[in-house]
């Protein structure tokens, strides 16, 4: 138990005493989190592609927070170079945050395997191929290459979406976390049409590393007219399961698990 000790103003001759109980070498909100970094990180969430610059009333409403509190917050990510202000007075992301995302990168080793194989699949392909993980109850898009011409579905990488009923959301769900959505493993590449939007439609392959442990999903996705007739033709199918394979062994997959998942081309 830990004593504190508040002045009462105007009066001090007199304090009040609360009574806080620690447990465990606990504070107050435990283990919960710190209500105020979680509202400066919420902030930072608030730019997306279309709103790389915010103002403090844009980001009040976007946040719900009051003016003053999402002032003090953009203060302190200002001083410590998560956002940089200018003269108008609007908001944009700072440097940090340019730096942490590379670091993430990083991170994963993946970078230099990954994207040239999504590079050279959009480019077969003409489609926008993609790279998807589970990230905390959602997927998110690690990589993404775009093709260099044609109507296409763009995204920026590092974008959250839920694991919603798309061809990417279920490999996740079916081989990263042992959904039983699918009676037995089905035919691949998964495919489906205007689940998230009605105008888009998505590929997507499972991809397996090292101890064939899945890793993430390898997606092609664009407008839904024209990958539903790829759908119907197949035409788009062997160049997908190609690229799954040949990723899946450089990242440390087995020749019979790759053989199993995508055949033997």
């Amino acid at each position: 138990m830990a004593l504190a000790f508040t002045l009462l103003r105007g009066k001090p001759a007199f304090y009040s005493v609360q009574f806080l109980w620690c447990t465990d070498g606990r504070e107050r909100m435990g283990n919960d989190g710190v209500v105020a970094v979680e509202k400066a990180l919420s902030l930072l969430d608030c730019f997306k592609p279309g709103a790389e610059s915010q103002s403090l009333a844009m980001l009040s409403q976007a946040s719900g927070m009051h003016k003053t509190t999402v002032y003090r917050l953009m203060n302190s990510l200002e001083r410590m170079g998560y956002v940089v202000r200018a003269q108008s007075g609007n908001y944009s992301l700072g440097h940090r945050v340019l730096y942490l995302g590379k670091l993430y990168e990083q991170s994963f080793h993946l970078s230099t395997v990954v994207e040239p194989a999504l590079h050279a699949l959009a480019a077969l392909t003409k489609e926008s191929a993609s790279y998807y993980v589970h990230d905390n109850g959602q997927r998110l898009c690690l990589f993404r290459a775009e093709p260099s011409e044609g109507l296409r579905e763009t995204r920026l990488a590092g974008t959250m979406l839920p694991l919603d009923d798309t061809a990417i959301s279920h490999v996740i769900r079916f081989w990263g976390l042992g959904e039983p959505i699918y009676d037995k493993p089905p035919a691949l590449p998964l495919f489906t049409a205007g689940a998230r939007d009605v105008h888009t439609a998505a590929f997507a392959v499972p991809i397996f590393g090292a101890g064939d442990k899945f890793m993430a999903a390898l997606t092609l996705s664009g407008p839904a007219s024209r990958l539903s007739v790829a759908h119907e033709s197949g035409e788009l199918d062997r160049p997908q399961l190609e690229a799954a394979a040949d990723l899946s062994r450089k990242l440390g997959a087995s020749v019979a698990l790759c053989e199993n998942i995508y055949g033997r081309g």
